[in-house]
């Protein structure tokens, strides 16, 4: 990672600065490919890491592995007696159901590029660009990402380039391809930092 950290830094000085401030993030994130990762997205969707660990964890240990055997037939009671929403449960079920009826191979995805993926997993309720930008980061190791959903990079930028919008994010970014992931991590390194907090993406 830090020689893809020393050319960021050459593109862009707040890069240097995190870095100063910070040092090197200790870990690059990663999570294993297929259906649990994206079941832990779609509970980590609009809250805390924390909220969603726990969630993923009494979710996990009701019903065992998480597969899709394993949650297709749950009720919405079911669900929420393990502390998944009405939402996510149904989300979760649209996932096990597509993967079980093999309308989505997830299996196949590490070989596409990040268009074909994107393409293919928006068409599955309850998974939107923030849950699939994540997937592309952590579980595939796409290197050019930029989740521009996610509340830590928008402030972490608002905050250090004085950006308004997220479209001038976005277009800002484009200065840090090909290596966008790793900018992110390098931001989210940032916002957790000045906040006292870490995160292990391991459950």
């Amino acid at each position: 990672m830090k020689s893809i950290v020393d050319l960021l830094i050459q593109k862009d000085s707040i890069f240097r600065q995190i870095v100063t401030l910070y040092g090197l993030p200790e870990i690059i994130p990663s999570r294993p490919e297929g259906f649990e990762t994206l079941v832990l997205l779609i509970l980590e969707q609009q809250v805390s890491i924390d909220s969603a660990k726990a969630t993923y964890l009494k979710l996990r240990t009701g019903v065992g592995a998480i597969i899709p055997e394993n949650l297709v037939g749950l009720s919405e009671e079911t669900f929420r007696s393990y502390g998944v929403s009405r939402q996510k449960a149904r989300y979760i079920s649209y996932l096990a159901t597509a993967v079980l009826e093999k309308s989505i191979d997830l299996d196949s995805l590490s070989s596409k590029s990040s268009e074909q993926i994107r393409a293919e997993l928006i068409q599955l309720k309850g998974i939107g660009n923030w849950t699939i930008d994540v997937y592309l980061m952590f579980a595939l190791q796409k290197p050019d990402v930029l989740p521009i959903g996610d509340v830590a990079i928008v402030n972490t930028m608002r905050e250090l380039l004085n950006l308004e919008t997220k479209e001038e994010m976005m277009v800002y970014a484009e200065g840090w391809a090909p290596h966008r992931t790793y900018a992110s991590f390098l931001l989210w390194h940032y916002y957790l930092k000045k906040r006292g907090r870490t995160i292990t993406y391991q459950y």
